[in-house]
C-alpha cells in the first residue's frame, strides 16, 4: 500500500512538472493573445518617436504607429504603460510592460541585461545639438560646446545624459526632467545647448524658427533604435523581429521613416 501511495505521488509530481513546463513554454506571445492587450512602455516625451499629445490624449510618432502595427498583427489592443528615461531599464527588468518603444538607442549596455530587436532608423540617428539660431555660428564642434560659459541642458537617465557626461568636462551641465520642454528652455535662454538626436533636433527646428541644429549633418555618433524587452523569451523576440522584417520588406517601414524621421 505504501509503495502504491509513493507511485501515485510520483505520478502527480511528474504531471505537475509537465504542466508547469508547458505553461512556461506557452511563452509571452500566448499570454499577450490570451490577455487581449499588449503592454507597451513609453516615455511619451520624444518627438517624433513617441509623444503624448495632451490635447488629444493620444500617443503620436513613429513608435506609436509601430506599436499599432505590432498590436494589429497579434489581434490585440494596446495598453500604454508610462515610464521615464531614468526608470526605463528597471521597469523593463521588472516586467512592467511587454515591450518598450520610445526612440530607444541600441547599445551594448542595454543588450547585456535586456533584449533588443533588430534596428530601425538605421543610418538616421545620431547625437547632435540644438541651440538658438543666433548662436549657431558659435558651435562648430564639441570643443566649442565644452567651455565653462556654455550651459548644456539634458534629460536624466538616457543616452543624452551619458553622452554629455562622457564628452563635456568643462561645460555647465543642467539636468531638466521634462525632455519635451527642453527646446523651449533653449529658445527662452534658460540654457544654450541641448544634447539630443538628429531626428528630434530636426523636428524642433521645423517647429520653432528661434532654434537651430548647426551640426545635424555631422552627428557625433551614429546608431539605430530598437524595441526593448526582458531577456529570456527568444520566441517573442523572434516575433517582434519578424514584424519589423515584414514591414521593411513591404515598404511600410520606409514610408514611416520618411514621414517621421527625414
Amino acid at each position: 500500500m505504501q509503495t502504491l501511495k509513493k507511485f501515485f505521488a510520483a505520478i502527480i509530481l511528474t504531471t505537475a512538472i509537465i504542466f508547469s513546463v508547458q505553461v512556461a513554454e506557452a511563452g509571452h506571445l500566448e499570454e499577450i493573445i490570451s490577455r487581449g492587450t499588449i503592454r507597451i512602455g513609453t516615455t511619451g516625451d520624444y518627438k517624433p518617436m513617441s509623444y503624448f499629445n495632451t490635447e488629444t490624449g493620444k500617443y503620436e510618432g513613429i513608435d506609436a504607429e509601430l506599436s499599432q502595427i505590432i498590436a494589429d498583427s497579434l489581434g490585440v489592443k494596446i495598453e500604454y504603460v508610462p515610464t521615464t528615461w531614468k526608470t526605463l531599464t528597471q521597469d523593463t527588468l521588472d516586467g512592467k510592460f511587454d515591450i518598450a518603444l520610445c526612440g530607444i538607442s541600441r547599445n551594448y549596455a542595454r543588450e547585456k541585461i535586456m533584449a533588443m530587436s533588430d534596428g530601425y532608423g538605421v543610418g538616421i540617428f545620431g547625437k547632435t545639438i540644438l541651440c538658438r539660431k543666433s548662436d549657431a555660428k558659435k558651435f562648430k564642434s564639441l570643443a566649442d560646446i565644452d567651455k565653462p560659459e556654455v550651459r548644456v541642458m539634458i534629460n536624466p537617465g538616457g543616452t543624452n545624459e551619458k553622452f554629455a557626461h562622457a564628452n563635456l568636462t568643462h561645460a555647465k551641465i543642467i539636468v531638466f526632467n521634462e525632455n519635451a520642454e527642453i527646446p523651449a528652455q533653449i529658445a527662452a535662454g534658460k540654457a544654450d545647448v541641448m544634447i539630443t538626436e538628429t531626428v528630434e533636433a530636426l523636428t524642433y527646428i521645423r517647429a520653432d524658427k528661434k532654434l537651430a541644429a548647426p551640426l545635424i549633418n555631422e552627428p557625433f555618433t551614429k546608431h539605430s533604435c530598437g524595441i526593448l524587452m526582458q531577456k529570456g523569451d527568444q520566441e517573442f523576440l523572434n516575433y517582434i523581429n519578424f514584424v519589423l522584417a515584414e514591414i521593411k520588406m513591404d515598404g511600410t517601414l520606409e514610408k514611416l521613416e520618411n514621414k517621421y524621421l527625414k
